[in-house]
Parts: C-alpha cells; sequence; structure tokens
C-alpha cells in the first residue's frame, strides 16, 4: 500500500478544504469513513490516494432522526448496524432493515457506513485485478463480456457489465429515498435513483455524480406508514456475501384487511450496474394480487435481459424471489 497522509477535519468547510477540486486528479484525495470497501482497494493498488480524509469526526453526520411526518433523515456515517437494528426502521421502513441485516459479517457491519455501503465500488473480478487494465479502470474493454461474468450484469449493462454492490441502496430506492451531496459551494438533493449512473450514460470510469469536492452527507427517506415492505438477497454463502440477485419490494395495500394493492415499487439488486428500478413489474401489482400476478411482475422485471455466456440462471432466480417476496408480504 501506498503511504499517505491523513487529514481529519472537525467540520465540513474544513473536509472540503481538503477535497480535490479537479476532477483529472480526484482520485490523489478519497473520504473516508468505515474503510470497509476503500483500504481493500488500496490493498490491491485499485486506488492509490495520497491523501485521505477522515470524516469520522464530523458532527452530527452519525445520527438517525424520525421527523415529525414519519420521515427518516440518515447521516452518512451511520453505521450500516445502527441501521438494521433501529426500531423505527424495522418496523415502519422492513426491507431497509433486512438490506442492512444483509450486509457482509457482523464486524463489517459496524464499521461499514450508509455512505460507504452507497458508494462502494464494483466487485467484478476484472475490476479488482489489479493486473487487469478493464474498462473500468480506463482501459479499452470490458473483459466479463466475453470472459468470465457468472456475477455480471443482464440488466441496464453495456459497456461495461458490473453490478451494483450496495444493498442499502436498493431498498432505499424503492422507498424513494433521496440524498443530500454537499460542497464548499451549497447543498444540492437528488432521487437516489439519479445518483447512480449506468456505464452508457457517462463517465464509465464511475458508478456516482457525486463531483469533485462534494460529500454525500444525508438520505432522507419520505415517510412510508400504511406500507408493507421486504428485502430478499440470494447469496451463495450463508454470509459475508455480495447479491448474486436481490429484490425490494413495498406495496400499500387498499386498506385494513385488504390484499387488493393500491401501490407498489420493486427494484432489483446484484443484476445491473445500478439498484434497477422496474416501476413495469410495480404496475402489474396494482389492483391485483396472488401467484398469477405475482408471476407476471417477476415475468415484467427480467423483461429486456441481455444474457452473458455465464449469467442466464440470473433471470430464473429474479423470478422466483419476485414471487417469494409478494408472498411474504400479502402473509404479513
Amino acid at each position: 500500500m501506498k503511504t499517505f497522509e491523513l487529514a481529519r477535519p472537525s467540520t465540513l468547510a474544513q473536509a472540503f478544504g481538503e477535497l480535490e477540486l479537479d476532477a483529472a486528479k480526484r482520485d490523489r484525495v478519497k473520504l473516508i469513513a468505515g474503510g470497509q470497501d476503500l483500504v481493500t482497494e488500496m490493498k490491491e493498488h485499485l486506488v492509490e490516494p495520497s491523501k485521505l480524509v477522515d470524516l469520522k469526526r464530523l458532527p452530527g453526520l452519525d445520527r438517525i432522526e424520525v421527523l415529525p411526518d414519519g420521515s427518516l433523515t440518515i447521516g452518512c456515517l451511520v453505521t450500516v448496524a445502527a441501521l438494521a437494528e433501529h426500531a423505527e426502521v424495522q418496523h415502519f421502513f422492513t426491507a431497509l432493515a433486512e438490506a442492512a441485516r444483509s450486509v457482509g459479517s457482523a464486524q463489517i457491519r459496524s464499521q461499514g457506513t450508509v455512505g460507504g455501503n452507497l458508494n462502494q465500488r464494483p466487485r467484478c473480478w476484472y475490476y479488482r485485478n489489479e493486473h487487469a487494465p478493464c474498462l473500468k479502470k480506463g482501459g479499452t474493454e470490458c473483459y466479463s463480456y466475453a470472459g468470465l461474468n457468472k456475477y455480471n450484469a443482464i440488466l441496464g449493462g453495456g459497456p461495461s457489465y458490473i453490478v451494483h454492490p450496495s444493498d442499502l441502496a436498493t431498498a432505499l430506492v424503492a422507498f424513494d429515498a433521496e440524498v443530500t451531496l454537499a460542497s464548499a459551494k451549497g447543498e444540492r438533493k437528488m432521487a437516489l435513483d439519479k445518483f447512480f449512473t449506468l456505464p452508457s450514460e457517462g463517465d464509465v470510469t464511475r458508478e456516482t455524480v457525486l463531483a469533485p469536492g462534494e460529500i454525500l452527507t444525508h438520505v432522507r427517506v419520505p415517510a412510508k406508514r400504511g406500507w408493507t415492505s421486504t428485502y430478499l438477497k440470494f447469496k451463495e454463502r450463508g454470509s459475508y456475501d455480495f447479491a448474486l440477485a436481490a429484490v425490494a419490494v413495498a406495496v400499500r395495500f387498499e386498506g385494513a384487511g385488504s390484499q387488493t394493492v393500491k401501490e407498489a415499487r420493486l427494484v432489483l439488486g446484484g443484476v445491473a450496474p445500478k439498484p434497477w428500478n422496474v416501476p413495469k413489474a410495480a404496475e402489474a401489482l396494482v389492483g391485483r394480487n396472488g401467484l398469477e400476478t405475482w408471476t407476471a411482475a417477476g415475468n415484467r422485471a427480467v423483461a429486456g435481459a441481455e444474457l452473458l455466456a455465464h449469467n442466464a440462471y440470473k433471470v430464473p432466480l429474479v423470478k422466483g424471489l419476485v414471487v417469494k417476496a409478494l408472498e411474504s408480504i400479502s402473509k404479513a
């Protein structure tokens, strides 16, 4: 690992002063909180920053606040474990608590932060191999397209076929979450769904629209009282693993005791370069329920899938997860 300077600001203003504003040079300075992903990248020589800016001393960013209207404000330094254990998150935003519990191991959840989880880098074999000059690292080719692609995208891929590794992002997009991006110039807010980008939409080496000099400081989740939700994740190992496929579903029924869906949200994880919102699949649920409806939603969820040599299994896997999640919700 390359030696680096460590800056430990105690205010946001100080943190902004440490950051690099030149897009061509911004990888020289990296933000660190829990460090669960960044330190691994540094050990593998994927990034070699000359300075780390430690955010842990910034006040007020490690809190979960439940506002009077029932919405949530989550600071970027909130640990994944704290999110998973929060009583109101568990009750009103069940899918988010379940997604948090699915992350890594207990040790990783205790150190990893919400901001870090949303901004973590891809797990693709070629990206993580320091000797492979792949497209995500400024090369000219996505080696997974014709190579080892068991874990790669079936939706939204091209020219890179990475999948976004964040469990929290999938659940938060299902809840219509919004992020606050702060810089020395002020703040901007945007839907979390718009925070993530596809490889075809701009800089293929990036997964978000976070600009040089910006810090993701908060996530706001609108009130979802009266909604029922769940997050299901399929992985190869029982723990400490990333999703082969995942689904976050949130529905609001017609009324107390009703099993007829009035509104729905359905988002996939582990199958695309960003959390994959499938509104047409959610529309298939409105005004209906039952196995035939759930199956139709699963079919719509994977419509347009582009299969690579080794990842076709993700199509039936997603369909099964959608049916299982909706069956679970209908029994809640």
